[in-house]
C-alpha cells in the first residue's frame, strides 16, 4: 500500500560575501533568517534556491556547496541548506522581506531564527562534509525570546 504521507522540502542559502553573511528580516514574524523557502514543482534544488533568493531578496546567486539536511518532522519538512555567493544585483526588500543586511558571523542581528542560526553555525564549522540532523523544537519554542 502507497504512502499518503506529503513532506515540504525546504531550500536556503548561505549568501556568503567578502566574510559577511547577507540575512533577511520576516515581515510576517519580524526575525531575521536566511533566505530560502520551499521548493516547486518541476525544480532542480539549485534552481529553487536562487529563484528564493531572487524573490526574497533580489539577487542572483552560485550555488557553491550543500552544508546540510535537516529534518523537521513535526512539520513533515526536510530542509536543505546550501553555501552561496552573490552573483548580481544588489539586495533589497519584498513582499517577505523587510530589511536586509551584511553581518559579520560574530555580530549578527536579534532576534534570529534558532533554527536558521543552527544552520548558519554548522556552515561556519567548514566540516569537509553534509550536516545531517533534526530539528524538532516546535515553532512556537523557537519564537519565545
Amino acid at each position: 500500500m502507497g504512502s499518503t504521507n506529503i513532506f515540504r522540502i525546504g531550500v536556503f542559502a548561505i549568501v556568503e560575501n567578502a566574510g559577511l553573511l547577507l540575512l533577511a528580516r520576516r515581515r510576517d514574524i519580524g526575525w531575521w533568517n536566511l533566505a530560502g523557502g520551499g521548493m516547486e514543482a518541476g525544480e532542480t534544488v539549485d534552481d529553487a534556491v536562487r529563484r528564493e533568493v531572487r524573490e526574497e531578496v533580489g539577487i542572483e546567486v552560485a550555488v557553491e556547496y550543500l552544508v546540510g539536511v535537516y529534518s523537521k518532522p513535526q512539520k513533515n519538512e526536510v530542509v536543505l541548506t546550501f553555501w552561496c555567493h552573490p552573483q548580481s544585483g544588489t539586495p533589497t526588500t519584498s513582499e517577505e522581506v523587510s530589511e536586509v543586511g551584511w553581518f559579520a558571523p560574530d555580530n549578527l542581528p536579534e532576534p534570529f531564527l534558532p533554527k536558521h542560526r543552527q544552520r548558519l553555525m554548522d556552515a561556519l564549522s567548514h566540516t569537509q562534509h553534509a550536516i545531517v540532523t533534526a530539528q524538532t523544537t516546535s515553532t512556537d519554542d523557537d519564537q519565545r525570546l
